[in-house]
């Protein structure tokens, strides 16, 4: 009966993938010169950096 459990962490892997994509973005527009796009992305990236520790942590206590 365990073996068709689904454990937690298959579905919140993706917050983190997306802030390392939106980081990168980041890095580039800045090295482009867009400053305003450069700084819109990296808020985007630290908000699912956020969200994936607060996941992270939920994940932990239960």
């Amino acid at each position: 009966m365990l073996e068709f459990a689904t454990p937690l962490q298959v579905g919140g892997g993706g917050f983190l993938y997306w802030a390392v994509v939106f980081f990168v973005l980041a890095i580039i527009a800045a090295a482009v010169g867009a400053r305003g796009v450069a700084g819109v992305t990296m808020e985007i990236a630290r908000i699912f950096v956020l969200i994936f520790i607060i996941l992270a942590i939920v994940a932990l206590l239960l």
